[in-house]
């Protein structure tokens, strides 16, 4: 799960990479990416967790800008350890500090952080964050248990983007949250956008509302647990009033709230943690998988397009040549091979010369019986193109249909549209080809299957000795006739008498319902040929991988299989997720 977690946030980050300034789905995406390294930290906590289970409390005082966090860090601490400065943003790096607690306890740490580097405070530097800080305490704070104290940068100014990451891995390694607002901007919509994206951790949690005084405490308290109830469906925590101490320039920790941490500490229940990582999940997954989604619909959606109009295709191809009375010729190829395989020996060759000479223009043009360039072969190949085209034409026509801006995947559709004529000469061409080599090499089908019909009739030998006596006489009448009138018409005259002689013959003769039954099988051969060599093995491949040629950097790229997978594994366990 995490490693789909890591690689959603990367497809994430791709696509935003691409979209322009005012694109809509910017803002969307921004927060998608924040959650999910959110939910990336969280899962990464249950095996700090799982792998260490000595690992110490862990503290974090989060919130906006110039709310005084760091201010009350050093309250907490009982010292001023933490910088403090009246500049927004002085605090860039998660700053920890082990009160009663080693650094040497802390060893899961580096690995929960990943590629933030751990240094010492002094060597942090503004202008990188991909770090954070461990300080040992040597003082004992009575607010404080055994724990790591975490001060962090605000998550609202304008450079907050820029560090925004470590203060999401620190909020997420945190058992207790101690959120601090100031009467300024504890209505800040940033506040509650945050605090309503981490309420599936069941983080036990303090918010501090800072800079009060008593004439405004009474107003702003309550407004505050209100704006709690609208964003979050648990109990408003504890809200400690703080008021600030200008001789101190810090803010005084209230008595009565003395043992506030301690009782959050009770609350704190690691052995929850794969339940309460599996509810952070189901609570963003539909809204993360939207997009995915959506891109897998319009593939699917692609390939539905595609079969449907390969299908339409295929059956016209049936309707205008292997259904259709005048342009199918194919199994009458195999009957004049057939009458090849009809001559009789020694009565051949004393027609043969002769034969030889009448039909010369018309085996200029043909070999007798082999597929080269007849009008029906012609018609079949010119089809063939025609609907390679068509279907190409057809899925353009369609797709124009799906880009309307108001529509879902509109983007999407106007990449493949783009893609497509990119292709299509490309495509068609190879169609081409294929089309002139499956002509080619089907010959061999069609003398298996005059073959056939002869090794047929040599089963029958009566049959086959009046088969050749009218293949001799239709052959001698048109010489004849050839003769009488100097050729004209010959290849009309050699060849359709002798088929027509051949197929009266066999069709009457007990050998009828073998040639009707060859005559079909060769037909769905050659349909079934076609469909798989061209219409699917050449024109669906080519167009299936379309949505693959898309730019990637507008795609997420996430297969249905690996999103069945992930999804397999969110919902078998519902009683808590073993992520690690």
């Amino acid at each position: 799960m995490l490693e789909f977690i890591q690689t959603l946030k990367q497809r994430y980050q791709l696509v935003l990479s691409s979209l322009s300034e005012h694109d809509p789905k910017r803002y969307e995406y921004q927060q998608c990416i924040e959650q999910l390294i959110y939910a990336e930290a969280f899962i990464k906590k249950g095996q700090l967790l799982e792998n260490n289970s000595t690992t110490p409390l862990q503290i974090a005082v989060i919130g906006p800008t110039q709310a005084g966090k760091s201010s009350l860090v050093n309250v907490l601490l009982g010292s001023k350890m933490a910088g403090v400065s009246p500049l927004a943003g002085y605090t860039v790096h998660p700053h920890g500090f082990c009160h009663r607690t080693q650094i040497n306890e802390c060893s899961g740490l580096q690995n929960y952080f990943g590629r933030f580097q751990q240094l010492a405070p002094q060597q942090l530097t503004s202008d990188r964050y991909d770090c954070y800080s461990l300080v040992e305490m040597t003082g004992d704070s009575p607010l404080l248990p055994a724990c790591i104290l975490w001060d962090t940068p605000d998550f609202d100014s304008i450079d907050a983007a820029d560090y925004k990451e470590g203060v999401i891995r620190t909020i997420a390694l945190a058992d207790i949250v101690v959120l601090v607002v100031s009467k300024e901007k504890y209505a800040d919509q940033s506040v509650w956008d945050m605090m309503e994206t981490i309420e599936a951790f069941n983080q036990p949690t303090l918010v501090c509302l800072n800079k009060l005084n008593k004439d405004n405490e009474n107003l702003v308290v309550p407004s505050l647990q209100e704006k709690w109830l609208q964003v979050r469906s648990d109990e408003v925590p504890d809200v400690v009033p703080l008021y600030f101490q200008k001789h101190e320039g810090a803010p005084q920790w209230p008595e009565n709230y003395q043992e506030v941490l301690f009782n959050l500490q009770k609350q704190v229940n690691h052995n929850r943690q794969p339940l309460y990582q599996q509810q952070f999940l189901t609570h963003f997954w539909d809204s993360w998988l939207k997009p995915v989604r959506d891109e897998l619909e319009a593939a699917e959606q692609w390939r539905i397009l595609v079969d449907e109009s390969v299908e339409q295709a295929l059956k016209e191809y049936q309707r205008d040549y292997l259904n259709h009375p005048h342009y199918y010729d194919t199994f009458q190829e195999a009957l004049v091979e057939l009458l090849n395989l009809l001559e009789i020996p020694g009565f051949s060759k004393i027609l043969g010369t002769t034969r030889r000479v009448i039909t010369w223009p018309v085996r200029k043009l043909m070999t007798l019986g082999k597929r080269t360039s007849t009008d029906g072969v012609a018609h079949e190949v010119s089809l063939l193109n025609q609907l390679g085209n068509h279907v190409l034409v057809q899925i353009s026509e369609q797709i124009l249909e799906k880009t309307d801006a108001g529509q879902v995947n509109a983007m999407w559709w106007k990449d493949a549209a783009s893609v497509l004529r990119l292709q299509k000469g490309k495509i068609l061409h190879r169609f081409q080809q294929e089309a002139d080599n499956y002509h080619h090499e089907f010959q061999q089908d069609v003398d298996e299957t005059a073959q056939k019909l002869y090794q047929k009739l040599q089963e029958e030998p009566v049959l086959l000795n009046s088969l050749r006596a009218a293949r001799a006489t239709t052959d001698a009448t048109a010489l004849a006739v050839a003769i009488y009138t100097g050729g004209i018409g010959l290849h009309d005259l050699v060849l359709t008498p002798a088929m027509l002689s051949v197929t009266s013959l066999l069709t009457e003769s007990a050998a009828g319902s073998f040639m009707t039954r060859q005559e079909m099988a060769l037909k769905r051969h050659q349909l079934e040929t076609v469909k798989t060599r061209l219409f699917e093995n050449q024109l669906k491949h080519a167009l299936y991988v379309i949505p693959q040629q898309l730019p990637s950097d507008k795609r997420f790229n996430i297969s249905r299989q690996q999103l069945q997978q992930a999804e397999k594994e969110l919902n078998e366990k519902r009683n808590g997720l073993r992520l690690f």
